[in-house]
């Protein structure tokens, strides 16, 4: 028999639906819509007495607040400082769904909680970005399909069911050759030490941000004239060229390096790298440069490769792409380049 409880939960109306039949255990669901309560009810009831509803105990006995937990002590230490941010995506959900049972954590429920993710404001002011509430969406993805493959504790992953928001077309900016003089020569008078060998390291050799502050000086090998990242966004060992202004930079750098700590890019607290959000912000004021983001000094370097004649195939090298359908965004920065390599073509051949 199933019954079906209506809840005021502060942020609207939920329903809590109930199934209990003798000789099985009861099975509960959370739904939005009355439809989906009655609906669910019905075809749970028909399912568990046709000896078709295999629902596991450990997804009625478990909680999301206990599966965020083990999967934020177990896998994200194992994945390495780019999980950071995962962490802190975890956190919301937990706050916001971490009673439920992993039973009760239906794509319905999930749904709603993305619109909520959506409609929120972050820190700074400013309603969270498609890409943002996907990145949290793709965080919580993942602990369920551990739960599923490795613990056994659900039967299926609800967010496949879960519509992912529609990012807009990524961008590409980059800077100008009088913005990134402007932007060299602030960073150069600013009053932190490390901003200006970061932003030159970032523009000439499209490394990401975390890339950079995570950098250590055994990394660094001055004679082959190379960086050797180890901890990526994608996880594999990536090489950087280390030459001209960066080189001569870096190599100032080692002669005064902190004996406490290992890091190319020290901050206050031992272990920990510099934050240089705020020097950069400031840099970029001073500049008078409008609308350009840390990860533009990527974009940056990469369409100055590309304006210079370089293939897509080795600016993705570079950036660690492991697909040319990220780099391809750069492909019309090279039609002059292209063009000029076709015309020689045409003036060998048929001259």
């Amino acid at each position: 028999m199933a019954t079906i409880e209506k809840r005021d939960t502060g942020e609207g109306i939920t329903y809590r639906v109930k199934v209990r039949i003798k000789g099985h255990s009861a099975q509960s669901a959370t739904f939005v819509r009355l439809t989906d309560a009655r609906r669910w009810a019905q075809s749970t009831e028909a399912a568990i007495r046709e000896r078709r509803y295999f629902r596991t105990s450990e997804a009625q006995r478990r909680t999301l607040a206990e599966l965020i937990g083990r999967y934020t002590r177990d896998v994200i230490p194992r994945k390495g400082a780019w999980a950071r941010d995962q962490a802190t995506q975890l956190v919301w959900w937990r706050a916001e769904l971490g009673a439920l049972s992993l039973a009760d954590v239906t794509p319905a429920v999930l749904a709603e909680a993305r619109d909520k993710l959506a409609r929120g404001v972050t820190v700074r002011g400013a309603v969270r970005s498609p890409s943002t509430v996907n990145r949290y969406l793709a965080a919580l993805t993942h602990a369920f399909a551990v739960a599923v493959r490795e613990w056994g504790w659900c039967d299926d992953n609800p967010l496949r069911k879960v519509t992912k928001p529609k990012e807009p077309r990524g961008r590409v900016r980059y800077l100008g050759d009088d913005e990134r003089g402007r932007l060299l020569e602030e960073c150069r008078k600013s009053e932190s030490p490390d901003i200006y060998c970061a932003v030159v390291l970032a523009l000439s050799t499209g490394a990401r941000r975390m890339e950079i502050l995570g950098l250590r000086w055994g990394q660094v090998d001055f004679s082959r004239r190379a960086i050797t990242l180890l901890e990526t966004k994608n996880s594999e060992i990536r090489s950087l060229p280390l030459v001209g202004h960066a080189s001569d930079l870096m190599a100032e750098r080692a002669k005064v390096r902190r004996i406490d700590t290992d890091l190319v890019f020290p901050g206050r607290l031992r272990g920990r790298p510099v934050d240089l959000r705020t020097p950069f912000e400031t840099a970029l004021k001073r500049a008078g440069i409008e609308d350009f983001r840390w990860h533009d000094l990527r974009h940056s370097c990469a369409s100055y490769l590309a304006k210079s004649g370089v293939s897509m195939l080795e600016i993705a090298a570079l950036l660690g792409h492991k697909s040319l359908a990220m780099t391809q965004r750069y492909a019309h920065l090279s039609e002059t380049h292209i063009a000029a390599v076709v015309e020689a073509m045409n003036q060998k051949i048929f001259s």
